[in-house]
């Protein structure tokens, strides 16, 4: 099992003396870092207006880390594909794969918060339906030869060729997993897929539960699995005061950052985001003390490998950690992360 790095860019907390810009700069250290101690990947959150996170164009960050770099993997964490036009994600990160030598590990999403659908006039309430077809055209975009037209709902073009390919044939595409809608999307198309543990288990009762509905969606379709990936949350902990120190940066990263983000209003959430409501009632009701591994990695280095040695057993080829949520200071990011390369990574070296 591999690992890598992985950011939403959460910045909106009360009182909070860090500025957006301040950790757009401090995520691209920390990213840079990450080829550094020997991470595999690093994954960048796309947010807009200053609202859950702060950084809005993964595609340029990692354009930089793909400069600066040699081998770490590029991924965008993920594109909130519905309020860009599908071609022109296309062509960008068709570009980047290009450049970089073949380094992208492309993923997207539908999201959930409207106020970053509506100042791009997106429509929320069809974000299944955008998304879904913005990914037949992304597809398509990289595995057309020669000149194609489409004729969809939401999106029409006639007789494009979309140029330059990606260097990887093909750039297959992570979904991101919250719900029964992306997973057979992703398995009917051959796709990877993504998933957030404690979503994974609120939606299908546990991660290997979700990897093995995966793997029966894809036997659905006549497909072989594909890979699967998942997310966590993780603060190295020798003592009980730095593990509560982490159980309570996740509760404030949950109720400052991430509720006021998700669909909460019963009458107006778009009926393919109904979920969210129950995800909304647990995490509102969630103490430091309950929080186990199916939301956090925690605990001593030891406590951690055996952990992650139970997600390696349910089907997950790499997991990307999120080190900087809930304010954490830079400093402790990064010997958080060269903690976990040194004593934990050793344990799953191949």
């Amino acid at each position: 099992m591999q690992f890598g790095y992985f950011t939403l860019s959460d910045n909106r907390y009360p009182n909070n003396p860090r500025t957006p810009e301040q950790f757009v700069e401090e995520i691209y250290r920390q990213a840079l870092h990450a080829e550094t101690i020997g991470l595999n990947s690093a994954w960048i959150g796309e947010h807009h207006f200053n609202l859950l996170g702060v950084n809005p164009c993964p595609n340029i960050l990692l354009a930089k880390l793909a400069g600066a770099t040699t081998r770490i993997r590029l991924a965008p964490a993920v594109v909130l594909l519905p309020v860009h036009h599908p071609l022109h994600v296309a062509e960008e990160w068709a570009t980047l794969d290009l450049l970089s030598g073949g380094r992208v590990d492309f993923a997207a999403g539908r999201g959930y918060d409207r106020l970053e659908y509506e100042p791009f006039q997106a429509d929320f309430q069809n974000s299944a339906e955008l998304f879904a077809e913005g990914l037949e055209i992304l597809w398509r975009s990289w595995t057309e030869k020669g000149k194609w037209s489409h004729k969809g709902k939401h999106y029409q073009f006639e007789n494009i060729e979309v140029r330059p390919k990606p260097r990887q044939d093909p750039l297959r595409p992570y979904v991101a997993c919250f719900s029964r809608m992306s997973m057979e999307l992703a398995a009917r198309n051959d796709w990877n897929i993504i998933f957030a543990p404690f979503a994974a288990a609120m939606v299908y009762g546990s991660l290997a539960q979700g990897v093995d509905a995966y793997r029966q969606e894809a036997a659905r379709f006549g497909k072989q699995p594909r890979r699967a990936m998942c997310s966590y949350f993780c603060h190295i902990a020798d003592t009980k005061a730095e593990e509560d120190y982490g159980r309570e940066a996740l509760i404030r990263y949950f109720k400052d950052a991430l509720i006021a983000a998700f669909p909460s209003d019963a009458k107006t959430v778009p009926p393919t985001l109904k979920y969210f409501l129950e995800i909304v009632d647990i995490l509102k009701n969630m103490k430091a003390e309950s929080l186990t591994s199916k939301s956090i990695l925690t605990g001593s280095p030891q406590k951690i490998i055996d952990d992650l040695k139970q997600v390696e057993k349910a089907g997950i080829s790499e997991v990307i950690l999120y080190f900087n949520y809930g304010l954490k200071p830079y400093n402790m990011v990064i010997e958080q992360m060269d903690r976990f390369a040194a004593e934990i990574m050793p344990a799953f070296a191949r």
